[in-house]
């Protein structure tokens, strides 16, 4: 018997229905994530009394700069989601791209981005 080379079209289907929910909520999270950034909820602290603008400001700055973090890695997993449906369309996802072997779906489905198997990753690190 040989070994399968690709994952079956049904297979892949599965594949890309698990990363289109995934991507779905990955872009209502980034979105979420940017509107605490730019402050478009409008609960700020504008309008109370100044002493408590002064106490509040440095909360403020610091969820800012942390929803700005979790924001840049929002979008480079939205990247990595949609990089992995262009593999689908092209039949390729689920390939290692170091052994060439097969990624195994309890990792695909628990890390649906992978590019590299357990053994390729573990070599790595």
């Amino acid at each position: 018997m040989t070994e399968k080379k690709r994952y079956t079209d049904e297979e892949l289907q599965e594949f890309k229905d698990l990363i289109s929910q995934k991507l779905a909520k990955a872009k209502k999270d980034y979105e979420t994530l940017k509107a605490v950034i730019s402050n478009s909820s409008g609960n700020d602290i504008e309008d109370t009394s100044p002493t408590f603008k002064v106490l509040e400001e440095g909360a403020s700055v610091l969820s800012k700069e942390e929803a700005g973090r979790l924001a840049q890695r929002q979008a480079k997993f939205i990247s990595h989601l949609e990089a992995a449906l262009i593999r689908i369309e092209n039949k390729n996802y689920g390939v290692c791209r170091e052994t060439g072997n097969l990624i195994s779906k309890e990792r695909l489905r628990a890390v649906p981005h992978a590019t590299l198997s357990i053994d390729a990753k573990n070599k790595q690190l």
